[in-house]
This record gives structure tokens, C-alpha cells and sequence, in this order.
């Protein structure tokens, strides 16, 4: 029996130290994820800084060009609110000198202008009231 106990002895060492070089194995196969995760990681990390720097400044581009676009079209706007008042104006000051050069004449075409507003008016009313019908 004595000899059956080095033969075990040896068995049990030989699945030992297997079980030693698997867990050593493993260990190293757990280190090398590690690494390599770790290293993906940095890198879309990089890339995301990278984007984020190439993306801010063409944002600012983009609100810096609305902002002088809306700043023009606004002037754009005041101009011509501007030159439709002064072309009033100088409208109406043409009317005023026509008509205290030519009274007579001004009220014959008030009176006309109004004549003619009238009929037009009762030919609408009088349309709608038929269409009522």
C-alpha cells in the first residue's frame, strides 16, 4: 500500500499544479480584457474629444452666420419701413399741393372716386343678397 501513496501523491500534485497554470491562465486572460477594454475605452474617449472639437467651432460658425444673417434682415426690414413712410409722406404732401392748386378739380374727383366706390358696393350687396336667395 505504501507504494500505491506515491503514485496519488503525484497525481494529486500533477491536478494541482494544472489547476495552477488554468487559474494563472485565467488570470491572465481576465489582465489581457482588462487591457484591451481599457484601451477601446481611451480611444472612443479620444475620438469623442476629438468630435467635440471639431464640432464646437463649426457651431459657433453656424450662430455667429444666423446671427449677422437676423441682424441684416432686420436692417433690411427697417429700410424699407422707412421708405415706405418717407414715400407716403411725399405722397401725401403731392395730394395737398394738387389740391390747393386745383380745389375744384380735387373735389370732382373725391366725388367721383366716392360715386364710384358707392356703386361698386351696392353691386356686391346686391350680389350677396341674391347668392342668399
Amino acid at each position: 500500500m505504501s507504494v500505491n501513496k506515491p503514485q496519488l501523491s503525484s497525481a494529486e500534485d500533477q491536478v494541482g499544479a494544472a489547476a495552477d497554470r488554468a487559474a494563472e491562465a485565467a488570470d491572465q486572460a481576465v489582465s489581457t480584457s482588462r487591457r484591451v477594454a481599457n484601451d477601446a475605452l481611451d480611444h472612443v474617449e479620444s475620438a469623442i474629444h476629438t468630435a467635440r472639437a471639431n464640432v464646437q467651432p463649426a457651431i459657433a460658425r453656424i450662430a455667429s452666420q444666423a446671427e449677422s444673417l437676423a441682424r441684416k434682415s432686420l436692417d433690411a426690414v427697417k429700410d424699407g419701413a422707412y421708405n415706405v413712410r418717407d414715400r407716403a409722406h411725399n405722397i401725401g404732401d403731392v395730394t395737398v399741393r394738387y389740391v390747393k392748386d386745383e380745389p375744384v378739380k380735387a373735389v370732382l374727383i373725391a366725388a367721383a372716386t366716392g360715386a364710384a366706390l358707392m356703386a361698386l358696393l351696392s353691386l356686391v350687396n346686391s350680389a350677396r343678397r341674391n347668392n342668399d336667395r
